[in-house]
C-alpha cells in the first residue's frame, strides 16, 4: 500500500477563496453561508496544515500574503481542473453544455452573432475568450477553434474557412486614395495591423515590395480593434474576408485596392483526436455547417 500525501481540507480552501474575493471574512461567511467563526477556524487549520500566514488583518477586511497569492493561485486552479475532469462524469441536467475556446475577435466578429443559431435551444455552449491557445488534452475546454495552417499534434482539425485580404479604409480616405491605389500610395499613409504583420507582409510582396514595420503604423491586439481604428480614418487597413464584410456592405469602409491575397492561414475547429462526446461532435458539426452556408 502507498502512502498517500497529506491534502488540505478542502473546506479550507473554499473558505480560502471565498475570503481572497471577497476581502475580509465576514464576506466569506455570507458567500458560503456559514458564520464569521466558521471561516475563520477554517482558514486557521489551513494555515496550520500549511505552516505560513495565509491572510494579513487590516480593519474590517483581510488581505493574501504573498504565500498566500501564490498558494490560492494553484488552488483555483487545482480546483478547476477537478470540476471540468468531473464534467465528462456527472450526470447531465437539462442541455448539455460544451466549452467552445476562441480568441476574443473571433467571438466578437464571427461567433457570437451566430450563437444561437449554434445552441439551438439544445445545446448550451461556453464560450471561452483567451489569446493563448487552450489545451484541449488538458481539459481546458471541449473544443476550440485556431488559427493556423491546420496541422495540431493530437488535434483533429477541420477547416470552418480561409480569409482573403484586400486594402480598405474610410470612406474619407478611400475618396483620396481611389479604388485603385497603387501600394506606393499606401505605404505614404499608416498601416493597420493586429499582432501578426504577416498579412502585410504577403500582400505587399505581391506587388513586389518587401515590408517592414515603422513608427506610423499602428498595432493593435485584436483584429476588431483594427477594424474600428480604420473606420476612424487612423489608417488603411487588410479586411480579412469574410470578417469585414458587414462593414464594406454598411458603407464604414471602402476597398482602396483591387487585388486580394489569399491568406495562408485560415480557422479551423479543433476536437481531441478520438473525440467520442455526441454533444461536442455535434456543435463541431455545427460550426462547420455555419461556415459552409456562410450566413
Amino acid at each position: 500500500m502507498h502512502n498517500l500525501d497529506p491534502l488540505p481540507p478542502l473546506d479550507g480552501l473554499n473558505a480560502l477563496l471565498a475570503a481572497a474575493e471577497a476581502g475580509s471574512f465576514t464576506g466569506a461567511a455570507e458567500m458560503l453561508g456559514i458564520t464569521h467563526g466558521s471561516v475563520s477556524r477554517r482558514i486557521a487549520v489551513l494555515e496550520a496544515w500549511l505552516g505560513t500566514s495565509l491572510f494579513d488583518r487590516h480593519g474590517r477586511g483581510v488581505r493574501l500574503t504573498p504565500a498566500g497569492q501564490r498558494f490560492a493561485a494553484d488552488a483555483r486552479q487545482a480546483l478547476g481542473t477537478l470540476s471540468r475532469s468531473a464534467d465528462q462524469w456527472r450526470p447531465r441536467r437539462g442541455r448539455p453544455t460544451v466549452r467552445l475556446a476562441v480568441v476574443p475577435s473571433f467571438a466578437r466578429l464571427w461567433l457570437l452573432p451566430r450563437l444561437a443559431r449554434l445552441e439551438r435551444g439544445d445545446i448550451h455552449v461556453e464560450v471561452l475568450m483567451d489569446h493563448r491557445p487552450t489545451d484541449l488534452d488538458a481539459q481546458e475546454a471541449d473544443l476550440a477553434v485556431r488559427y493556423g495552417r491546420g496541422w495540431w499534434e493530437g488535434l483533429d482539425a477541420r477547416l470552418l474557412f480561409g480569409e482573403t485580404l484586400r486594402p480598405a479604409a474610410a470612406p474619407a480616405l478611400a475618396a483620396e486614395l481611389g479604388s485603385d491605389a497603387a501600394p506606393e500610395a499606401l505605404l505614404r499613409r499608416p498601416l493597420l495591423h493586429d499582432s501578426d504583420v504577416s498579412h502585410w507582409r504577403a500582400w505587399l510582396t505581391g506587388a513586389g515590395i518587401r515590408y517592414r514595420p515603422r513608427w506610423q503604423d499602428r498595432r493593435f491586439e485584436d483584429y476588431d480593434s483594427v477594424l474600428v481604428a480604420a473606420e476612424a480614418g487612423l489608417g488603411v487597413a487588410l479586411l480579412r474576408a469574410p470578417f469585414a464584410e458587414t462593414a464594406i456592405a454598411a458603407g464604414r469602409l471602402a476597398y482602396v485596392a483591387p487585388r486580394a491575397e489569399p491568406n495562408p492561414a485560415g480557422h479551423y475547429a479543433c476536437l481531441r483526436a478520438g473525440e467520442t462526446r455526441a454533444a461536442v461532435i455535434e456543435l463541431a458539426d455545427r460550426l462547420l455547417a455555419l461556415a459552409v452556408d456562410g450566413a
